[in-house]
């Protein structure tokens, strides 16, 4: 029997989820080790550090409404890197802290880690331990009062039975694609949106994105019970021109590196392009309205400086390096995606250039991420 035939975008998604993840393991150059950005915070700058606030907002505001003797928490796009469960643990002890203000008791929280099904979970599973020691230590509560389970799949589809969420949370994954957007055949010596990509690009990037935004609210509104809270942060952009230099400009130094060794890659270039859109915060907040399931409290913008030891003391010679911190988290997101492509016999060299060409241009000027963070409610 004959598998049935799939549309084009159904291979699409099927070729980004197969390859679409972080580099796994603890190893040099895994995202475990590089993901910097998010982990190594300075006060109010790095990106999980400032949504404490919001996430803190969006709990009291349920507990006000509604408090459940069991908790249903999801965290989309989890990764495998220490701040998969930092984000949790710092969730699951503003849940305890509100509820011991309001004079209530902790309730039983069920925490469910979402990530593509080559994400390494084992990873995740094997810090697990380590967690529950950190939350005894912050809360003084034992194991069962958190149970965490793995949820493989894509957010752009239906992941949890009905009506069955209180809080969902995602950092820096939404900016993900469900696939490479059709139509990008004139984007040429480019992997992305970048400054060079006619009008059209930019148009079918965009329209992906509305796609799939739209898709994944739609499945959220059915996963989430009434008065149930998201807080999403988006890598994203202040400018509303899609190719501006805030959300492009890193990948733009990719794709020098990447022309630089004709050679190797030959023809491949361009047919190979990013599945990513970082959206402005009038976009995002345009489909959330668009969709109609849910009510905007929050929506705000922060930047993170390219090197996440930026302004730091660090006893390490890493902070000295930028160029290098950039390069291996940035390899440790794409090289999967470049590997599928390509092949792996490139990679060394890729990055090699790329990390010179980073710590050339950060030398030189400001260099940032831009972070959309919204924060909504379902509606009634």
């Amino acid at each position: 029997m004959h598998p049935p035939s799939l549309s084009k975008r159904q291979e699409g998604e099927m070729e980004v989820v197969q390859v679409l993840c972080m580099k796994g393991g603890n190893g040099d150059t895994s995202y475990a080790k590089n993901s910097l950005v998010q982990f190594h915070f300075n006060g109010a700058e790095k990106v999980i550090s400032l949504t404490k606030p919001i996430i803190k907002e969006a709990i009291t505001n349920l507990y006000c409404n509604k408090f459940p003797t069991s908790l249903c928490i999801a965290d989309l796009g989890c990764s495998s890197g220490p701040n998969t469960l930092f984000a949790v643990l710092e969730v699951v002890t503003t849940v305890d802290r509100v509820g011991k203000k309001m004079g209530r008791q902790l309730p039983e929280i069920q925490v469910f880690l979402n990530d593509l099904p080559g994400n390494d979970f084992n990873t995740i599973f094997k810090s697990l331990p380590r967690f529950q020691k950190d939350l005894e230590k912050r809360m003084g509560a034992g194991p069962e009062s958190c149970f965490i389970n793995g949820v493989p799949g894509s957010f752009y589809g239906r992941l949890f039975p009905s009506k069955s969420l209180h809080f969902i949370h995602s950092s820096y994954s939404l900016q993900w694609l469900s696939q490479v957007p059709q139509g990008l055949e004139s984007n040429k010596g480019n992997i992305y949106m970048a400054s060079s990509s006619p009008p059209c690009v930019l148009k079918v990037y965009y329209e992906q994105f509305r796609t799939d935004f739209s898709m994944f609210l739609r499945c959220r509104s059915e996963e989430l019970l009434e008065g149930g809270s998201m807080v999403l942060t988006f890598l994203g952009r202040r400018s509303e021109d899609p190719s501006s230099k805030e959300c492009c400009y890193i990948w733009e130094l990719l794709a020098v590196a990447l022309n630089d060794m004709v050679a190797e890659v030959g023809g491949k270039m361009d047919s190979f392009n990013i599945p990513q859109y970082t959206p402005s915060p009038a976009e995002v907040k345009c489909e959330v309205e668009k969709e109609g399931s849910f009510t905007i409290s929050r929506l705000e913008v922060s930047e993170v400086n390219w090197n996440a030891y930026h302004g730091e003391f660090c006893p390490s010679d890493a902070h000295k390096d930028g160029g290098y911190n950039v390069a291996k988290l940035m390899r440790a997101v794409a090289e999967p995606l470049l590997v599928s492509h390509f092949g792996d016999g490139i990679i060394e060299e890729v990055f090699s250039r790329y990390q010179k060409i980073v710590a050339d241009r950060m030398s030189r000027e400001k260099t940032e991420f831009v972070n959309v963070t919204v924060s909504m409610t379902k509606r009634g």
